[in-house]
């Protein structure tokens, strides 16, 4: 059984692996629209404005309580069957959706990863930046942020490798990713323990790869603290 697994993994080689570099692509455009919008959001919910701090708390606890599969239907199959009534012939392309679903869950919960990476950093730098004569935002861009940045790293690493396996759903809009193309082989050979074992091996080597590459940017971001 592992022999033909790894035949077949071998035999459907490039096939697989353009899924899945189509799959890294998609998840790392998500994640840095994703960490755009959770930065804002994340600001948001420590805001002293009620409005803008309630605002940004719903969108996370909506996208964060919602299954995100039901979050690419709305935004798939949903949004243009309402935004067609006024723009007749409106439609929405499956990279689009993926994208745009997977970068606004992926924002809900990279603001909860800012809120707290935010909030870590002890008052006393925010008095100090006001007390040099910098604006509230100027404090945060120049002071706050960069630190509390250093400290969400392995959350938002671990993040990357969530929405790098949870953009398996996008399947189910038929953009053309690994999890598709897994499907697409197992209707054609009709071989499907291999096709998902080969499926799982490939989103193991990509997760490990990710890990990795988190853990080697904490090294160095602990070197330069240290220098």
């Amino acid at each position: 059984m592992i022999a033909s697994t790894l035949r077949f993994l071998w035999e459907n080689k490039m096939f697989l692996l353009a899924g899945a570099w189509t799959t890294v692509q998609l998840t790392a455009v998500s994640v840095a629209l994703g960490t755009v919008i959770g930065t804002v959001v994340g600001i948001g919910r420590i805001s002293k404005n009620k409005v803008i701090s309630l605002a940004a708390a719903a969108y996370a606890d909506f996208l964060r309580g919602t299954p995100l599969l039901v979050q690419i239907f709305l935004v798939h199959h949903g949004l243009p069957a309402v935004v067609s009534r006024y723009v007749p012939g409106f439609h929405i392309t499956p990279f689009i959706s993926a994208i745009t679903a997977l970068s606004i869950n992926s924002g809900a919960y990279v603001s909860e990863i800012v809120r707290a990476g935010i909030q870590s950093i002890d008052k006393g730098q925010m008095e100090a930046g006001r007390s040099l004569g910098m604006t509230y935002w100027q404090t945060m861009r120049h002071i706050i942020l960069p630190q509390a940045f250093r400290r969400v790293v392995p959350p938002l690493g671990n993040e990357f490798i969530a929405l790098l396996k949870d953009s398996s759903l996008v399947f189910a809009i038929g953009y053309n990713e690994l999890m598709t193309r897994g499907r697409l082989l197992m209707t054609k050979y009709f071989m499907f323990f291999e096709t998902w074992v080969a499926v799982a091996i490939i989103y193991l080597c990509m997760t490990m790869a990710v890990s990795r590459l988190v853990r080697f940017i904490e090294r160095r971001m602990a070197v330069d603290d240290q220098s």
